[in-house]
């Protein structure tokens, strides 16, 4: 059996980690380079970064905090926000990032994710998803969860996995900084439907709720960000905690 992942993930906004809850009301919650070469130090096995206003201002990525951020670790990481084409996918990867993550983009134009995979190869595509439950389905929404769409979320996976992405970062736009648990239900039914990995987002709050990531779905990695940055579980306690269920961690 794979061995399961632990992920923490910094949202960065103005060269700042911030972390907010159902994707509003943000605080800052430190420096990303310091922050990335902690959990690394504490043994996380890979990192997401997040730019997350750079779709919303148009711009570009944050090279130079990926360029640092490289400099200081060891452990993959994954970029998002802001890569939106070949090139500025290229720049992430050359600046150090390991993957890249595609969301408002990829859906605004599909072919996006194709791309980049025969340039890179599927290992370095991550599409990831912002899912919101209204009306009796869960529905993408893009551009920082600001803008819904009539996209339906299993749906877009499955045709993303198609195009040719290695990976699913899945976030319930529901459960996100609530510390109420993942959303198990989705997690599952996206596991079930697709053949690449996924790694779930949103709601966790304590090591428990990993637990119950890891027993009760196919999720191949577990992805916090506020439980961490504020110290309220650390990377080690929940590995050793996640060890006791006979979970593989690495």
């Amino acid at each position: 059996m794979l061995k399961k992942r632990i992920i923490p993930c910094l949202d960065i906004k103005d060269g700042r980690t911030v972390k907010g809850v159902n994707f509003i009301n943000l605080q800052e919650a430190g420096n990303p380079v310091e922050l990335a070469k902690k959990y690394a130090d504490d043994g996380a096995d890979e990192l997401v970064l997040l730019d997350i206003t750079a779709s919303i201002e148009k711009r570009n990525t944050m090279l130079e905090v990926i360029r640092n951020v490289a400099r200081e670790i060891n452990i993959p990481f994954t970029v998002g926000g802001g890569i939106y084409s070949i090139e500025t996918a290229r720049d992430a990867i050359q600046a150090g990032a390991d993957k890249v993550s595609v969301n408002s983009a990829a859906v605004k134009n599909p072919q996006l994710i194709t791309d980049i995979a025969r340039e890179f190869g599927s290992q370095c595509v991550v599409l990831a998803i912002d899912a919101n439950w209204e009306n009796d389905k869960w529905l993408v929404y893009i551009n920082g969860g600001k803008v819904p769409t009539s996209i339906e979320v299993l749906t877009w996976a499955k045709q993303a996995e198609k195009l040719g992405a290695g990976e699913i970062l899945l976030t319930s736009m529901n459960h996100d900084g609530t510390k109420n648990g993942f959303s198990l239900e989705l997690t599952q039914k996206m596991c079930e439907q697709l053949n690449i990995p996924v790694i779930a987002s949103g709601g966790a709050g304590n090591e428990t709720h990993f637990a119950d990531l890891f027993t009760k779905t196919q999720a191949s990695a577990g992805l916090a960000a506020s439980i961490f940055h504020f110290g309220e579980v650390s990377i080690p306690t929940l590995k050793n905690y996640l060890k006791t269920f006979n979970i593989p961690i690495r």
